[in-house]
């Protein structure tokens, strides 16, 4: 996350900024969705382990979700970047567990693209239970774009451009 200003403890919390995913559908324009976004999920009783608590690699799943909920938020989905003959597998993750969250919270998923280069799109997360502050668990996903052959290939320029402009502000 991007940090600004500080939260009344003295921690501090992310400068929300203006940013804008380019849209994949015709007609749509950028900045449909919100600079930050931030996804919602409800732990379901199969995400737990034995002690009750939700399973480490469940955080990657939610990661996931955030990520395609992003992307509808900013006018597309993963299917119309696939159908641009472009993926974005995984090439690096990481999390960072701070307090465990458990069978049926609510879980709001804080996501952004912190980076960008022509072949790579590095997001960032930040997980917390609804109506609290403390971040549960935070983590970052690295991906490589590439083409359905499998061979690295050029994120599109209105990407990379989008990106630079959101660090810009």
């Amino acid at each position: 996350m991007v940090w600004g200003a500080l939260e009344k403890d003295g921690a501090p919390r992310p400068k929300r900024q203006r940013f804008a995913w380019a849209p994949f559908e015709a007609g749509l324009e950028y900045g449909a969705g919100p600079p930050v976004f931030q996804a919602r999920q409800r732990v379901i009783y199969g995400d737990t382990d034995q002690m009750g608590v939700v399973y480490y690699a469940n955080y990657l799943r939610y990661f996931e979700h955030a990520r395609n909920e992003l992307f509808r938020a900013h006018g597309g989905t993963y299917r119309a970047f696939e159908a641009q003959g472009l993926m974005l597998p995984v090439v690096e993750a990481g999390v960072s567990y701070r307090a465990p969250a458990r069978y049926d919270d609510l879980l709001l998923i804080d996501t952004e693209i912190s980076a960008a280069s022509r072949v790579r799109l590095t997001f960032v997360y930040e997980v917390r239970r609804d109506g609290e502050q403390a971040v549960l668990c935070a983590g970052h996903t690295v991906h490589a774009c590439l083409t359905t052959a499998g061979k690295p290939a050029r994120l599109p320029d209105y990407v990379v451009k989008l990106v630079a402009h959101r660090e810009e502000r």
